[in-house]
């Protein structure tokens, strides 16, 4: 069976991306929770890493011997080996699309993810208030997100970015996650996108699991001080 290590679910933004794919398509896999405790060399976290990936990061999908730690990789990877899930879109063009968001959000959004990292059992609007007014780079991030996902949504006519549920959909669906946590404010066809997203049953498998954790970590939360 395949195996795939994450990392806190409240915090793990990465790790979220594959297990709500996964679980979603009704891909049978292990999992694996590896708690965050530091990002040093000697913690808990890197060493519990050690061996298996050489990045020492989250998430990790094993299927045997072969060893998978890009998220961009695991997506190819479970579309190539699942084709029946139809994990990419079967159009041509709108698989490339589908590709090119992705690759998107693997490399981009630096602002958003940056000052509003991933918090699922938390609700922050006063923080993303400030955020908000003091952070042209994370509107910017956000109106970048609302034109893309308004475009896609017309396009295929939803109730998922590419009509079916995808590897895009899960791919942002962390993302969701921090508009919900931090009440950025979205037009409300995005807004119903996201609450779509959030109501899928792996999304909200995940939001069960993460809320459950009450595992409080200082340095993954410098906007409070306890939960």
């Amino acid at each position: 069976m395949l195996k795939l290590t994450i990392g806190n679910k409240n915090y793990s933004s990465w790790s979220m991306r594959p297990w709500v794919l996964m679980r979603q398509a009704g891909i049978p896999f292990e999992e694996v929770m590896v708690r965050f405790d530091a990002f040093d060399a000697g913690s808990q976290f890197k060493q519990a890493l050690a061996g298996l990936t050489p990045t020492g990061k989250v998430p990790v999908l094993s299927d045997g011997e072969l060893v998978i730690w890009d998220t961009l990789a695991i997506a190819e990877y479970l579309a190539e080996q699942f084709p029946e899930k139809q994990l990419w879109p079967a159009d041509k063009a709108a698989r490339a699309r589908a590709r090119s968001v992705c690759a998107e959000m693997h490399a981009g959004f630096t602002a958003l993810r940056s000052h509003c990292p991933q918090n699922i059992e938390a609700s922050l609007p006063e923080v993303g208030a400030l955020i908000w007014r003091d952070q042209a780079a994370v509107r910017a991030d956000v109106a970048r997100l609302v034109a893309m996902w308004s475009e896609l949504l017309a396009q295929h006519g939803g109730p998922m970015l590419f009509g079916q549920f995808s590897n895009a959909d899960a791919y942002y669906a962390p993302v969701c996650m921090r508009l919900k946590t931090y009440s950025l404010p979205v037009p409300p066809h995005i807004a119903a996108y996201v609450e779509r997203v959030a109501a899928l049953p792996a999304t909200a498998a995940w939001i069960g699991d993460a809320r459950a954790e009450q595992d409080f970590l200082a340095f993954e939360e410098p906007y409070r001080l306890k939960r």
